[in-house]
């Protein structure tokens, strides 16, 4: 039956054209697409879909009936992009990988991502745990209480994270998890897991010559081990190549006071086999005094 003039009004407000047959031959079933225009015209949306469903018609005469867009391909999970698309990434893409991270549900719970902060080409990197609330709030590892104790330890061999002079003066600061596990619990398997390929580009792009795993979530990413801190120090690992220090962590130290000296030859340590690698005649380091 012919639309009115009035449906046909209502057809052409909408953009939509008025569909004819194009032979006058025996009546047929109009198209599916027809049909639902001829839902939408009467009045009735429910309709309109009902009909859609029942005999899809093309993609995009659906949608111009109903007014809706084709649903686009979904894009890439965070997780996904995580761990597909960050071994080439720069500096600058890097950074802003993390801070758009949501590959885990830390990221409903952080005030921010604690990136790093240091010297891109230092000879030193120091790779400690999680953020903690002082960190969630700053956006730089290793501050407070525990921070201070590093700087500490650290101008004692003559290296600050802000130094911007020779390499083997520099340092590069970052954690295994960027971002705070709600009330500083212990980082669980899977945030560690979608988190690696972060520190991973990190340690790539600025290629040290020593790297100090501090606490243990440091050493479990780095060494793949899960023998405890005690155990490990002491001696030389190799991280992909590179020479790697196992120490205590920072905050761990200002609980257990007597293990601060075991510390402090970590870092000697740590020094002479950056020193082996500059050559003989090199200064070694010395015990700080007290």
């Amino acid at each position: 039956m012919p639309w009115s003039e009035r449906q046909q009004a209502m057809l052409r407000e909408m953009g939509l054209r008025v569909w004819e047959p194009t032979t006058p031959t025996t009546p047929t079933r109009p198209p599916a697409a027809a049909r639902t225009v001829e839902a939408v015209a009467t009045g009735s949306i429910d309709t309109a879909r009902k009909v859609a469903e029942a005999e899809p018609a093309p993609r995009a005469a659906v949608a111009s009936a109903v007014g809706t867009a084709p649903v686009a391909p979904a894009a890439p999970s965070p997780a996904t992009a995580t761990s597909t698309t960050v071994s080439h990434l720069g500096w600058p893409e890097l950074r802003e990988a993390v801070a758009a991270c949501q590959a885990c549900r830390l990221c409903e719970s952080r005030k921010q991502t604690v990136f790093g902060v240091g010297h891109a080409q230092a000879h030193w990197m120091i790779v400690g745990e999680a953020p903690g609330a002082q960190e969630d709030e700053q956006g730089e590892p290793f501050v407070g209480a525990a921070g201070q104790l590093l700087d500490a330890m650290l101008l004692a061999l003559g290296l600050d994270r802000s130094a911007e002079g020779e390499p083997a003066a520099r340092v590069f600061i970052a954690n295994t998890l960027k971002c705070r596990p709600p009330g500083n619990r212990n980082p669980q398997a899977d945030e560690m897991e979608r988190c690696e390929p972060f520190l991973v580009r990190q340690i790539e792009l600025v290629r040290p010559r020593i790297i100090l795993a501090m606490g243990r979530f440091a050493v479990q990413a780095l060494l793949r081990t899960s023998e405890p801190v005690g155990r490990l120090r002491g001696r030389a690992h190799r991280y992909q190549g590179v020479p790697l220090v196992v120490t205590y962590h920072p905050a761990y130290l200002l609980r257990n006071l007597p293990d601060k000296a075991r510390a402090w030859e970590d870092l000697c340590l740590a020094a002479d086999l950056l020193a082996q690698q500059a050559g003989p005649g090199v200064h070694q380091a010395s015990a700080p005094a007290q």
